[in-house]
Parts: structure tokens; sequence; C-alpha cells
């Protein structure tokens, strides 16, 4: 059963579409990569995925008993948050508040889940280094791990890779990918063409015109002529 069912979605600001009619799902397990042109309407996409924007028109069905609380975040980050004068622990952690319920502390297992995501993200020997120490890299898997405190089924990522140095890339990228290996479904927005026929098993493509299916059949769909779609 599908985790995530769109239904003839239309999104955008004031009443004003950005994007209309489209339609896709997201399987258990499954990696999607959202491409498209600058404005597209990508972002917009995930923050009305999570809830954070109302769609104008359509639905959007969970499925396979998916709460709001079982899907992790990780959005992209701003220059203030980067500077942020908190310890690594805390950041991960904080993962954990939409499962607190009305409790006002962290529960003993909530701890155990922030140390469990330190540590398959490598990051445990930092866990008391102040955030904004860190470099970008370290950064980006500090706030993966906190997405991975919330992510129970799915992980959005809102470019994951920004600003990151090539090495530092490819090692968040499989790092990405052996998260969705171990099951977690992946819906991942990305630039990196490349990157996302590598690791993803569907694409979907937004702008003037729309597209959703195995990277295979984009293949077709795109002609093989992938530079067209490089921002």
């Amino acid at each position: 059963m599908a985790l995530i069912t769109v239904k003839n979605l239309a999104i955008g600001y004031d009443s004003q579409a950005i994007l209309a009619g489209l339609s896709f799902e997201v399987n258990p397990g499954d990696y999607l990569c959202i491409i498209g042109e600058n404005g597209s309407g990508k972002s917009t996409l995930m923050k009305t995925l999570l809830g954070l924007s109302s769609p104008l028109d359509g639905e959007i069905v969970p499925g396979d008993g998916l709460k709001k609380n079982e899907i992790g975040y990780l959005p992209q980050q701003t220059f203030i948050q980067r500077d942020f004068p908190v310890s690594v622990r805390e950041i991960v952690i904080s993962g954990c508040q939409s499962k607190m319920g009305f409790h006002p502390f962290y529960s003993s297992k909530q701890r155990k889940e922030a140390e469990k995501n330190m540590e398959k993200m490598g990051i445990t020997d930092l866990a008391d280094r102040c955030y904004r120490e860190l470099s970008g890299g370290q950064q980006q898997r500090v706030l993966l791990a906190r997405a991975l405190c919330a992510a129970e089924k799915v992980l959005l990522l809102d470019e994951p890779v920004s600003g990151l140095d090539p090495d530092v890339t490819a090692e968040m990228y499989e790092l990405i990918k052996s998260l969705n290996d171990e099951g977690l479904a992946i819906i991942m927005i990305s630039h990196d063409i490349f990157a996302a026929m590598k690791y993803s098993d569907h694409i979907l493509h937004i702008g003037d015109e729309l597209f959703y299916g195995t990277k295979e059949n984009y293949l077709i769909y795109a002609k093989e002529d992938l530079s067209k779609w490089i921002n």
C-alpha cells in the first residue's frame, strides 16, 4: 500500500496556483527525486506534503498507517541556522519533539534514538561540540541525524548537498542511499540530475511539463538529452 498518494494536486500561494494537475505516489522503500526548473514549485510541493502549506485543489492521502510525526524533514539551511550556538546533541534530539506529546522532557527512549542516529551518521564524537563550529558537511550530517529522529517511514530532503564540496556531496548521497537500502522511503529535491539518475528509482519532473515514473522511463521521456534540465 502506498505511503503517500497525491491526486490531481494544485499548489501555490494566495489562491494563485504555480502547479496543478499533479498525481503520483510514494511506496515503502521508494527513492523519489523531484527535479525541475527554479521557481517551478518544488519546495512548495514539499511543504505541502508536510502539511506546512495547504493545497489549492486535489488531495494528499496518507496510507499504510503513516502519521505526520513519522515523516522526517531536512530543509535547506539558511546562513543564520548555520550559526546556531547549541550543541550537536541538542540539535539532534530536537528531532524527537513531534513525538513528545504533552511530556515536557525527552524520554530515555528518545535520548537513545538520538544517540543511535548520531552513531549512524558518524558524528558521535561531535555530540558535545557547538554546531556553529562544524564544517558544512558535518552540519548536514547533524541535521540528517535530527531528521532521522522524526522519520519512521519517510524522509523528505530539500537540496541536501547544496553548498558542499564534491567529496562531501558524494558522502552525503551514499549516506542517503544507505538509509533507503534499510527501507526508508526517500523524497528528495535535487538540481543534480546525474545523482538523481544514479540513486533514485523514480523521477518527478515538474515545470511547464509534468512527468512521474521510473528513471528508466524518464530517460525515454527526456530523450537522453539530460542537459536541458540542468539549471
